[in-house]
């Protein structure tokens, strides 16, 4: 998730809880040549689309969340969506096509999806039959019977100018979420906590995981860039038409697509995963970043793992700011957001965050204590000062910011991604790191926090369950911590 917008200004040091950074080149790092708009580096061999078997993997028991409720229907468990894209960057015009295989979770007379009312439905067929549909708001409900547990398929075509919809928040850089458009014409998108039916018909809730092959076409030299594996890249009449294709199931706010005229610099971690950043043409000081973000993810997963995909990468845009999205980061071309810390925060939710995802948004601190923990361990051992002085200092800010925003597990709903859930999180864990190694040694606790999200792949969770496995596994008895950091209306004192 995007990170807090003011960077912690504490003496010579700024210490920056979102992004940061160099904005120039990588020295030394192992970032090949860019390759033209008509080629694609080499990536992991990219099964087909899932067939029958596979799409179990996205059967999920979808909620209605506890804090934004507005969007997402529990009726419907997404399994698969394929979506046609073509942008047209002077008329600032989408054309989609979308085919979605779901699940109907209980009989009902209806389905219901969430798109933007920016966007006309021109048609709704389902399992190949034209239905009567209403698109009222960001509701658009089909009519059509459906059988609890029965799979249909759903074809929606539509048309307009996305617009991104209001942020749940007063930060400066989390502004409109969704599809963004520059004056260019140039797109890109961020949208957690929601913001993706701005550009597609969907179940926009964490809780539903789904596949996806995104199909996007552009005027060439420009290129369509979304997540997973580049199966393909053609011109076809004066258009790029790239093929993108996820491996695994995603929740819908962890989806991008960016468009512009970009270009695809490549670097590969020490493990063998291939890493590409996608960078404006006229940019190409920034393609050094790939190499920084290989050696970033080495040392990520010297700690959580092996990283849970086959590829990685990052896709640069005209934010002030940078959020992750599975197997792929969008980030913002400022110092701020280029910040190797920040890219360590953003890499660390490909395992907290992605891997394993929150059931419901009051525990998006889930996401945003450990990979924040992980940031503040790679600034202490890259950029100074002590891992004790860090913490300190992020202390003193995380009582203000619970102050303002609420306690991490309960945060005020009109606060979203406010410090608190990022500041508090991550210091506690740091209190339970400091219990386990008491009991045991510090690999217990480490243990524990690659184990997590190994045993989750692919699912979501809520804190119970969370919770409830991190003290089975310590064997240590941490409710009262638990509670008082994430619950507590002022911040408890530290160990």
């Amino acid at each position: 998730m995007r990170r807090p917008a003011l960077p912690l200004l504490l003496g010579a040091l700024a210490l920056v809880p979102l992004s940061g950074c160099t904005g120039s080149s990588d020295p030394g790092g192992p970032a090949g040549p860019a390759s033209g708009p008509g080629t694609s580096a080499e990536a992991p061999a990219v099964p087909g689309p899932p067939d029958d078997a596979a799409l179990e993997r996205a059967v999920d028991e979808p909620r209605e969340d506890s804090v934004y409720p507005a969007t997402g229907d529990p009726g419907v468990d997404a399994l698969h969506y394929d979506l046609a894209l073509s942008w047209d960057p002077d008329e600032r015009v989408l054309d989609g096509r979308e085919r979605l295989t779901l699940r109907a979770t209980a009989d009902d007379d209806t389905l219901q999806l969430d798109l933007s009312p920016a966007l006309e439905v021109r048609s709704v067929r389902v399992d190949g039959r034209a239905v009567r549909h209403r698109h009222r708001g960001s509701d658009l409900v089909v009519r059509q019977r459906v059988v609890e547990d029965r799979r249909y398929e759903v074809v929606v075509a539509y048309r307009g100018t996305p617009r991104p919809v209001p942020a749940p928040t007063t930060r400066r850089d989390l502004d409109g979420l969704g599809w963004n458009t520059t004056d260019a014409g140039w797109t890109w998108t961020m949208q957690e906590p929601y913001g993706a039916h701005t550009w597609y018909a969907v179940n926009d809730h964490p809780s539903d995981k789904a596949f996806y092959d995104v199909t996007v076409s552009v005027p060439s030299p420009w290129t369509g860039v979304s997540n997973g594996a580049l199966v393909s890249r053609e011109e076809r009449d004066g258009r790029t038409v790239t093929q993108w294709r996820l491996a695994e199931p995603a929740a819908a706010y962890l989806m991008t697509l960016a468009t512009g005229d970009y270009t695809d610099v490549h670097a590969t971690s020490a493990t063998g995963v291939p890493v590409t950043w996608w960078v404006p043409r006229d940019r190409p000081e920034l393609g050094g970043g790939a190499g920084t973000m290989a050696r970033e993810l080495s040392w990520l997963e010297e700690r959580l793992g092996p990283y849970p995909y086959d590829t990685a990468g990052a896709v640069l845009v005209d934010s002030t700011s940078g959020m992750e999205t599975q197997t792929m980061i969008t980030l913002g071309m400022t110092d701020y957001a280029l910040s190797p810390a920040v890219v360590v925060h953003e890499l660390a939710h490909h395992w907290y965050g992605n891997q394993v995802t929150p059931e419901d948004w009051r525990d998006v601190w889930m996401n945003e204590g450990m990979a924040m923990y992980l940031q503040v361990l790679w600034q202490a051992e890259h950029e100074g000062p002590s891992l004790d002085v860090l913490l300190d200092r992020y202390a003193d800010r995380e009582a203000v910011a619970r102050a303002e925003a609420g306690p991490p597990g309960a945060y005020d709903p009109r606060a979203f991604g406010q410090s608190n859930i990022y500041y508090g999180p991550m210091l506690m864990w740091h209190e339970v790191r400091e219990r386990v190694a008491a009991e045991s040694d510090d690999s217990a606790f480490w243990e524990m926090v690659r184990g997590w999200p190994a045993s989750q792949e692919d699912a979501h969770a809520d804190r119970e369950e969370h919770l409830a496995w991190v003290e089975d596994r310590t064997g240590l008895e941490l409710s009262a911590l638990f509670d008082a950091w994430l619950m507590g209306e002022t911040s408890p004192p530290r160990s």
